[in-house]
């Protein structure tokens, strides 16, 4: 028989289409354990038995701290960390209290809907989606606690990547008028390097060389590095910084504390710059997109502004760098040039062959 005793507790054993099975009674009386035996292998017999997952008492609640603990907060860099809580906060909200069996496609189509009436940007839905399904895949492959991942029947919502704002010299002087002091340093260095926000706020001394002026960046995902150089502007923010610097820290921009400034409070402070500036539809992200606009207004070559933003490839560039009408004109003044050029030559031509004919 197979019955087997763990402790005080009974267990059984038996294969269930060619799978050794293993379970626990939740019983020390033999007798009833016996019973248990026999009624599971009836059921299994009859096809009436099926193995219970412990996603059928996990809830998505647990499913989602589960994964925060164990896989985000050791795999991840501490910005998609800190991301993934804020977006897992919506997401228990309207699903925290289901055992993940209880959770099929329509149930997060209907959250996703929701979350786009509720004003959520497509992209931040998309985000919310990915790092639900990636959970999912988890608590199949690894925690063996569900079967199936409903998100994968879900579309994602369609993202508009066609940006088209940038700061204009006017946008850029009004927002810095308002801003406070170490918002302004945030917002020069950034218009100047085109690093991200995330960059920014992690950016070290170590990673700074005034001799050289130069700033290497690590690159978190291929463990690589970049060396960029600085202009005078980001050269001068650095020199201002380096005169306050913080005893308990290292980071180039910090708090009064001395800790590391929070994506949240940042962005708090420049959305409301940008408000009392009467600057609209203007995001953070989008100095980095005016740093790559502004290079290719002054003609700079798309594969240096490639370099110097570290974009993946050429087309990634191009959706940020948008050509203004006075940078393009170099381009048909090439052909006024190439018409007064042919012009020329065939006015010495003509007059070499009237001197020949004389």
């Amino acid at each position: 028989m197979g019955l087997f005793k763990r402790g005080q507790t009974w267990w059984i054993r038996f294969t269930y289409k060619g799978k050794q099975i293993r379970k626990s009674t939740e019983t020390d009386d033999k007798k009833l354990a016996v019973r248990i035996y026999h009624k599971v292998l009836a059921e299994a017999a009859e096809g009436k038995w099926f193995e219970k997952l412990p996603g059928e008492e996990k809830t998505f609640r647990e499913m989602m701290e589960k994964y925060l603990v164990e896989h985000s907060a050791r795999n991840k860099v501490l910005s998609s960390h800190i991301r993934d809580k804020s977006l897992k906060k919506h997401l228990v909200q309207y699903l925290g209290d289901l055992t993940l069996v209880e959770i099929n496609p329509k149930l997060i189509s209907e959250y996703k809907t929701k979350r786009i009436e509720q004003g959520a940007s497509p992209r931040t839905v998309n985000y919310e989606l990915a790092l639900t399904s990636h959970a999912f895949n988890l608590a199949i492959k690894e925690w063996e606690w569900c079967k199936d991942n409903p998100v994968k029947k879900v579309s994602r919502e369609k993202v508009n990547n066609s940006i088209e704002r940038w700061l204009t010299d006017e946008e850029e002087e009004r927002l810095l008028k308002v801003s406070r002091k170490w918002l302004q340093d945030l917002i020069i260095f950034a218009l100047n390097t085109g690093l991200r926000q995330s960059e920014m706020l992690s950016l070290q001394w170590s990673q700074i060389d005034l001799f050289r002026q130069t700033v290497t960046i690590l690159e978190q995902k291929n463990e690589g590095k970049d060396i960029l150089p600085l202009n005078k502007k980001a050269l001068e923010v650095l020199k201002l910084r380096a005169k306050i610097r913080h005893i308990n820290t290292n980071l180039v921009f910090f708090t009064s504390n001395g800790t590391r400034i929070s994506a949240r409070n940042l962005l708090r402070a420049f959305y409301t710059a940008t408000k009392k500036a009467g600057i609209e539809g203007f995001r953070w992200h989008d100095l980095r997109h005016t740093f790559a606009t502004r290079l290719v207004q002054e003609r700079v070559d798309i594969y240096t502004i490639q370099r110097l933003g570290r974009w993946k490839d050429i087309s990634m560039v191009k959706r940020y760098a948008h050509h203004s009408s006075e940078s393009l004109r170099a381009g048909v003044e090439v052909l006024d040039k190439a018409i007064k050029k042919s012009s020329t030559n065939l006015a010495q031509s003509n007059e070499k062959g009237a001197t020949a004919n004389q």
